[in-house]
């Protein structure tokens, strides 16, 4: 074959992409219906000039798009990794989770459910074995979400119902193929009527071999990642490189599923590499990965649909009436889950409710394209395949394909209109109303200074004042008469805002490297959980999420316990580090928040809203801040260090940008510029090294500063420190049990306790202790003690507590004066002089 053709013929495949999307643009059409008409034309426009005998000057080309080397696999193993892996990394993760269940009723059930409708269907009509009927349902059991998608962003459809198709669509792919390989080495193997249950004996393993594949390679692939953090060109080059691996490691060396193992290394890229990667290079890998996608998706689609004339060249009657029944079985079976199992998982509280109208776009919205053609060519390919069935498939799902794009594609819109899925919904409408009218005001502000400024001909400018007046007239009626938006509506709409304007100012602290790559993807999901947390439950729901991302979690629970029983203190200090960083980072944005609700949502949404965020927002700084005053405690000098640290990144950013406008300016060259940037790069990365927190060090600083061992000297202070043992404990941890032996003392060096004797209750906090009088009185103990605060406590078994006794009149004097409270005379266990 003539390089020289081919090369051309591809350079012009790429000019027909180009043409495709405003051409599917203006006709108002989905873009993967157009990409595969004109498939269809070139594939039969080759096929009709080598037949005729008008012209034989376009043979050669003719030729070339008839024996491109198009083959199944290059499909599986070329475009499809690049597809499935973009999608992955586009999805906002913690958002689907809202609607996981649909998405995975609709991603694994509904194509089960389908493919065996399709199959038995095709079984009961036709003369197919019953192996190579569920392979049809396979084929045809996989959506592509792309013209639906493009449809619903064209036409501001709700986002819940676009995240729902396209994790529909990534994850039912991954099932179809799955289902595919299974029932396509049965027809293979000749095997014409095995029972089902040994046909899914491998589902589980094709799945989950290929899971665990695909998170081993996105691991390692992060690892290789983080080690070229100075090398953003090596780190996409890392990235490209991981689908095709974990794709072809997980179908050719452990015989699982490789569309499994592409999406779930996308998925682990996805949650970690944000964290371990510089924002900047993160957002340049994701606009890399969409160019990949939308050339692949759009070369596959073509080049499958060139095959559509050769694949129904010897189509039958007969055939057609089997195309109307796979058609039929398919909508049935998907309606069946929709409008069946989803209101039926509802009602049963298993599900979030999914709208009716939501359902009939999903229903009808499942068009099938480049993947299906693929499969049935992989069918038409294999020689261990009888040629009576593999001209079936190929008819069938070919057939399938072309209803799904001609029929359903060219009327979604329609359809989508009739439900009233593309006009906003009320809220949204009275908000845009709001927004428009404050715009509109600002625009005016801005329009007069410039014209005065300017000097223009002031007939022109009353000309156009007068008009737009009339516009912004209109727009505030408008906005007055919108009574839909009640205040608990107006709060709601104000605390997404404010998250969001969090989350902005995180990104840019990350972006600008005054807050740690490490934390990034922490900080960031604590900003997407108050958006989350506004959205489903209002006020309510946006301090339950502000109050998680305080809280004491899991694992930092975990390293309390490694710390405190198993003398393990690295990952302690570690989290404890972080959660200074997270802290200083916090507290500076939200002091820059009170900005925003004055500037934006007050002009939007009124004062009364304004003034009700203030004051939330002035809560979750004053929490911030308490938080920060007791990790200060804990720790003294720690948090004073962090923010030096802090001052001197920022100071680094600042000169950054200095050298950047000096160089855009043309006050120094190229050679001095990357001179000053190399320097630059070398003190920000000892900059970036964050002061490593000893435990033991602190602990001796709160020895020193606690008020009970003031009268020791700096030798006894040592020796002290050297024998307690700190413990950290959360909220609700118990201390001290009822009737258990006096073994210890607790010094409380922060926090706060409470302590229960005898029905009555009292709260102990810093400087003072507990535990002392069931020692001195040599009895169990009568109290229960827990913590109600973060605390840090000072252990001092009871030994060292009765010699230090003797060395310490302060000592000796709180213990009178706490027994004293209980009504406990101790002046003949203590006397003054030790």
């Amino acid at each position: 074959m003539d390089v020289v053709l081919v090369t051309a013929v591809i350079a012009c495949l790429f000019l027909v992409i180009a043409a495709a999307e405003p051409l599917a643009a203006r006709l108002r059409l989905p873009y993967s219906a157009i990409l595969a008409l004109l498939g269809i034309l070139i594939g039969g426009g080759a096929i009709f000039f080598l037949q005729t005998e008008i012209t034989d000057a376009l043979n050669p080309v003719a030729e070339v798009i008839i024996n491109l080397p198009i083959r199944s696999n290059v499909f599986l193993y070329v475009f499809l990794p690049t597809l499935l892996f973009q999608a992955t990394l586009g999805m906002n993760l913690r958002r689907m989770l809202d609607d996981w269940v649909p998405i995975l009723v609709l991603a694994v059930v509904a194509v089960v459910v389908a493919t065996l409708g399709v199959g038995y269907a095709l079984a009961y009509t036709s003369t197919l074995p019953l192996m190579a009927c569920l392979l049809v349902g396979a084929i045809v059991s996989t959506t592509d979400p792309s013209a639906v998608v493009g449809i619903f962003r064209s036409i501001a459809a709700p986002r819940r119902l676009v995240r729902i198709i396209e994790g529909e669509s990534l994850l039912n792919d991954a099932a179809a193929i799955a289902l595919f390989g299974l029932f396509m080495g049965f027809v293979m193997m000749g095997v014409p009527d095995p029972t089902l249950g040994s046909a899914l004996a491998r589902f589980p393993y094709l799945l989950g071999a290929g899971a665990l594949t695909g998170w081993v390679m996105a691991q390692a692939g992060v690892i290789a990642m983080s080690g070229l953090a100075q090398y953003e060109r090596a780190q996409i080059s890392v990235s490209v490189a991981l689908p095709y691996l974990a794709y072809v490691a997980s179908e050719q060396l452990f015989g699982a599923s490789g569309v499994i193992a592409v999406v779930t290394a996308g998925l682990t890229l996805n949650l970690v590499a944000p964290g371990r990667m510089p924002p900047a290079a993160w957002t340049n890998l994701n606009e890399v990965w969409d160019l990949l996608a939308h050339w692949a998706g759009a070369l596959i689609f073509i080049l499958a649909a060139l095959l559509i004339p050769r694949l129904l060249d010897d189509v039958r009657w007969s055939d057609l009436l089997l195309v109307g029944v796979v058609v039929g079985a398919a909508i049935a079976a998907r309606a069946v889950v929709l409008f069946g199992l989803l209101p039926l998982l509802c009602r049963l509280r298993l599900s979030p409710e999914v709208e009716r109208p939501y359902r009939a776009a999903i229903l009808w919205g499942g068009l099938r394209g480049a993947v299906t053609l693929a499969l049935a060519l992989a069918v038409t390919e294999s020689f261990r395949v009888p040629l009576e069935i593999k001209r079936v498939v190929g008819i069938l799902a070919t057939g399938f394909t072309l209803f799904t794009l001609i029929v359903q594609g060219t009327s979604l819109r329609w359809v989508i209109g009739r439900l009233g899925l593309d006009r906003l919904a009320p809220l949204d409408q009275a908000l845009s109303d709001q927004v428009i009218a404050v715009a509109l005001q600002t625009v005016r502000e801005e329009v007069a200074r410039t014209t005065e400024t300017y000097e223009l001909d002031r007939d022109i400018v009353r000309g156009e004042a007068k008009r737009f007046a009339a516009r912004l007239d209109k727009a505030v009626e408008a906005a007055e008469d919108a009574r839909e938006i009640l205040d608990r509506d107006r709060v709601t709409l104000g605390l997404i805002a404010l998250a969001g304007a969090e989350r902005d100012a995180t990104t840019q602290r990350i972006r600008d490297r005054t807050l740690s790559l490490r934390l990034a993807q922490t900080a960031l999901g604590d900003c997407d959980r108050l958006i989350e947390g506004a959205r489903s439950g209002g006020r309510l729901g946006y301090q339950r999420a502000a109050r998680r991302a305080l809280a004491y979690g899991p694992a930092l629970r975990s390293a309390l316990f490694a710390h405190n029983r198993l003398r393990l203190s690295g990952p302690l200090a570690r989290m404890t580090a972080d959660r200074f960083d997270l802290l200083l980072s916090q507290r500076l944005i939200l002091r820059d928040l009170d900005g925003f609700i004055d500037g934006r949502i007050r002009r939007i949404h009124g004062r009364r809203v304004a003034d009700l965020l203030h004051d939330l927002l002035a809560r979750r700084q004053e929490a911030a801040e308490t938080a920060l005053d007791a990790l200060r405690l804990q720790y003294p000098g720690y948090a004073e260090e962090l923010e030096r640290r802090f001052i001197r990144r920022t100071a680094l950013r600042l000169e950054e940008r200095e050298y950047a406008t000096m160089r855009e300016d043309g006050l120094i060259g190229p050679e001095l510029y990357t001179a000053l940037t190399q320097d630059l790069a070398a003190r920000r990365t000892r900059a970036e090294r964050r002061p490593p927190l000893d435990l033991d060090v602190q602990r001796t600083e709160l020895v020193r500063q606690f008020p009970l061992f003031a009268d020791l000297d700096e030798g006894e202070l040592r020796r002290l420190s050297r024998v307690l043992r700190a413990r950290y404990v959360g909220p609700g941890d118990v201390i001290i049990r009822r009737d258990s032996p006096p073994k210890s003392v607790w010094f409380i060096a922060s926090g706060a306790l409470e302590q229960e004797t005898a029905g009555q209750t009292w709260r102990l906090g810093r400087g003072e202790m507990c535990g002392q009088l069931a020692i001195l009185m040599a009895r169990p103990r009568k109290s229960h003690v827990r913590a109600i605060a973060p605390s840090t406590l000072l252990e001092l078994d009871e030994t060292r507590f009765v010699r230090l006794l003797k060395r310490s009149p302060k000592l000796r004097q709180a213990v009178r004066d706490s027994g004293q409270k209980r009504g406990l005379d101790l002046q003949a266990l203590l006397p003054e002089d030790g």
